[in-house]
């Protein structure tokens, strides 16, 4: 029980100071932020806070302890970039950081559950538990971070490629329209363009358009991206109208949106049967048959004696 109210502890701790620091931060930084990015202009160096420069420092102390891990075969460092990539991550230390937590974080845990005395309950089934949980945290929370960007690379797609359709009917051609489309949504989906941007970069420094969009695929991991790539690689190959290729494939990828919505709602009620029955009900059935039991407790009970 100790262990328990020490670990709550912690956390609302935790939640306090993270509250007071949210509360009394600057408020204005997100705002600022966004109109540095319509004026195309750096954000003020005020906003390098305080949190900004320790992350930092966290992050490169990271690096330092993931580069004493041995590296792993060509083939699995390759998959790791990949999902490096594909959570937005691109930097050359990025997948040093995440083998220094994993490092780290299995140390931290067990340095909890001995100090909180939680060990004592079942020794080896928490240490290992401590140990097995700080070293999936970090590829849990990159799955996490990947699948937040997917999601918002789906979403921003059915607006690029309307945007991209406009461009090519006003007169364009399709690697001046992808680089308009991502200077355009540099703002609103910043993570569009940011693969946009990539594309062209790629297609500057030597490769084919075909090339750079199935790598665009390739990087990405979306269904919804690489059935555009392979409509654009067709549209390309029998001369067909692309921009009216992009007006049926918008519209494809619209109804897919609101039917995941609907897909997403539809589950809603199987989803909220968990909470119900474990924290709602129960509570519900002592409210209602409490005062029944307590009066039936107290008429039998001096008769049965």
């Amino acid at each position: 029980m100790a262990w328990a109210v020490s670990s709550a502890t912690f956390v609302g701790t935790i939640m306090v100071v993270v509250a007071l620091i949210y509360a009394y931060g600057a408020e204005d930084v997100g705002v600022a932020e966004r109109l540095s990015r319509l004026r195309d202009t750096p954000a003020p160096e005020q906003q390098q806070r305080f949190a900004e420069r320790q992350i930092q420092r966290a992050r490169q102390a990271l690096a330092s302890l993931g580069s004493l891990v041995p590296g792993v075969a060509s083939r699995q460092t390759s998959r790791s970039q990949l999902i490096m990539i594909r959570a937005g991550y691109r930097s050359a230390d990025a997948r040093t950081v995440i083998r220094g937590a994993k490092l780290i974080l299995p140390i931290l845990l067990l340095a909890v559950a001995l100090l909180t005395g939680a060990y004592r309950y079942s020794p080896v089934y928490v240490l290992l538990g401590a140990a097995g949980a700080g070293a999936l945290l970090p590829e849990i929370w990159l799955q996490w971070r990947v699948r937040i960007r997917q999601r918002r690379l789906r979403m921003a797609l059915p607006d690029g490629l309307d945007l991209l359709a406009i461009c090519v009917e006003v007169g364009l051609g399709i690697d001046q329209a992808l680089l308009r489309v991502a200077q355009e949504l540099h703002v609103v989906h910043r993570e569009l363009s940011e693969e946009l941007q990539i594309v062209n970069l790629e297609m500057r420094v030597g490769k084919t358009r075909i090339e750079a969009l199935r790598e665009l695929a390739r990087r990405t991991g979306i269904e919804d991206i690489r059935t555009l790539v392979a409509m654009l690689v067709q549209t390309e190959r029998f001369g067909t109208s692309i921009a009216q290729s992009l007006r049926v494939h918008s519209e494809e990828l619209r109804t897919k949106r609101r039917q995941r919505a609907e897909e997403r709602s539809a589950k809603t009620s199987v989803k909220m049967v968990g909470p119900l029955v474990f924290f709602i009900f129960p509570a519900l059935m002592v409210v209602v048959l409490g005062p029944a039991i307590i009066t039936l407790v107290r008429h039998l009970v001096p008769s049965l004696k």
